[in-house]
């Protein structure tokens, strides 16, 4: 489990970047790269990270189900994400 602190900073940087998403992609249509400094620095999309919905965990994490590898095995293990079991041949 990643500390609080660090799953909080990761939600403020997101609520940044969709907050000046729209602003930041005008002023790159424009080329007003002055302009674009004088944003926050968090409110770049580079600077989010993956993370894990549950745990916040940065490593081992599945874009597709947004887990990290060790919640995801959990969860299929319970029967937890459709579709999903355990392979045996």
């Amino acid at each position: 489990m990643a500390k609080k602190s660090i799953v909080a900073r990761q939600a403020k940087r997101e609520k940044l970047v969709a907050k000046f998403a729209d602003k930041r992609k005008a002023l790159k249509e424009a080329g007003n790269y002055s302009a674009l400094d004088l944003l926050p620095k968090n409110a770049s999309p580079v600077r989010l990270k993956n993370r894990c919905q549950i745990t916040g965990r940065p490593k081992g994490y599945m874009r597709y189900f947004g887990l990290s590898r060790i919640m995801f095995r959990d969860m299929a293990l319970n029967g937890l994400i459709p579709g999903v079991k355990k392979a045996s041949w």
